[in-house]
C-alpha cells in the first residue's frame, strides 16, 4: 500500500498553533493526576501505544474503576496524532505537563480547539515563520476500487473492522464511535467536531428516511445528549465503534440501537 501526506485539514477559526505533537500518537487527558500507574507507558516520555494497550487488556475483565480500557473514563479526552497543531495555554508547576487546546478537533468546549493535557515532552514548537499550519502525518492513501453506492468514508471505516474499542480513540490503534468519524474525514483534510454530540449539532439535518451512504446515524436515550454516532453504509445499516460489542463492526441496526436512534446527519466532504 502506497502512502502519501493527507492535505492540512482546513480551519477557519482564529487559532495559532505554538507547538505540534512529536510522537506517533499521545492521549490528551482530563487533568495531569488523570493517568493511572497502568498508563505509565504511554505518558512516558518516549510512549509506547502497544505495550499500554497490552497493560489495559490484561485488566480487560474490569469495570470503570480498574485498570483496563473501561478505566479511562472521565480519565481520557481524547488523542493527538504526530504532527497535529496545538496551543499551549498552560502548564502544571512541574512543567512536565502542557495544557492545550488542539484546532484540528472542534469543540463545543472551547472555540479554538479540544481541551486537555498532554506530557510536555510529546510536544515540539510549531514553526517560526508565523504560519499557523503543521503538516499532517502520512496515512495510507489510496483506496480499493470502489462500489458505486459506497461513500469513500465507510471505505475507509471499513479498513478497521475487528479493531477493538478504545475510549478517545482516533488512531488505527483503536477508535471510539466519534473518534472513527473525526478520523475518517481527517483523511479527506477536513476538521469535524470531535464528540458524538458535537457531530450532531455541526452536521446537516437529514431525515432518517432519506440516509445515503455515507451520513452518519445519532443515538441518544430519552431526555440524553446524542451519545454515539456511526457512519451509514446504506439505510439500516452502518459502520461503528462499538462500545457495547468491543469492536469497530458493520451491522444492520439491531433492536436495541433502532430504539435509541435519533437523528442523521450528513458532513461535508471533497
Amino acid at each position: 500500500m502506497s502512502s502519501a501526506s493527507t492535505p492540512a485539514p482546513q480551519d477557519h477559526r482564529p487559532a495559532v498553533a505554538t507547538h505540534a505533537v512529536s510522537v506517533a500518537v499521545t492521549t490528551l487527558w482530563v487533568g495531569p493526576d488523570s493517568p493511572r500507574p497502568v498508563d505509565a507507558p504511554i505518558v512516558a516520555d518516549r510512549p509506547d501505544p502497544v505495550a499500554w494497550l497490552a497493560a489495559l487488556d490484561a485488566h480487560a475483565d474490569e469495570d470503570e474503576s480498574g485498570d483496563g480500557r473501561l478505566g479511562l473514563h472521565g480519565r481520557v479526552e481524547s488523542q493527538l496524532l504526530e504532527g497535529e497543531p496545538v496551543t499551549v495555554v498552560g502548564s502544571d508547576d512541574s512543567g512536565r505537563w502542557a495544557q492545550v487546546v488542539a484546532p484540528w478537533q472542534h469543540s463545543p468546549k472551547d472555540d479554538r480547539g479540544y481541551p486537555g493535557w498532554v506530557p510536555a515532552a510529546h510536544l515540539r514548537p510549531a514553526p517560526t515563520d508565523g504560519s499557523s499550519r503543521v503538516p499532517a502525518p502520512e496515512v495510507a492513501a489510496g483506496l480499493p476500487e470502489l462500489d458505486e453506492s459506497d461513500h469513500p468514508a465507510v471505505v475507509l471505516a471499513r479498513r478497521h473492522l475487528g479493531l477493538p474499542y478504545l475510549w478517545c480513540g482516533i488512531s488505527p490503534l483503536g477508535f471510539d464511535c466519534s473518534g472513527l468519524v473525526l478520523h475518517s474525514w481527517r483523511q479527506f483534510g477536513l476538521v469535524v467536531a470531535r464528540d458524538a454530540y458535537a457531530q450532531a449539532d455541526t452536521s446537516e439535518p437529514v431525515a432518517l428516511e432519506a440516509v445515503q451512504s455515507g451520513d452518519l446515524y445519532f443515538f441518544a436515550r430519552p431526555g440524553r445528549r446524542v451519545h454515539h454516532v456511526g457512519i451509514v453504509v446504506r439505510p439500516g445499516r452502518m459502520v461503528h465503534a462499538s462500545e457495547t460489542g468491543g469492536i469497530l463492526v458493520e451491522e444492520d441496526l439491531p433492536a436495541d440501537r433502532l430504539a435509541t436512534l435519533v437523528a442523521a446527519g450528513r458532513l461535508p466532504h471533497p
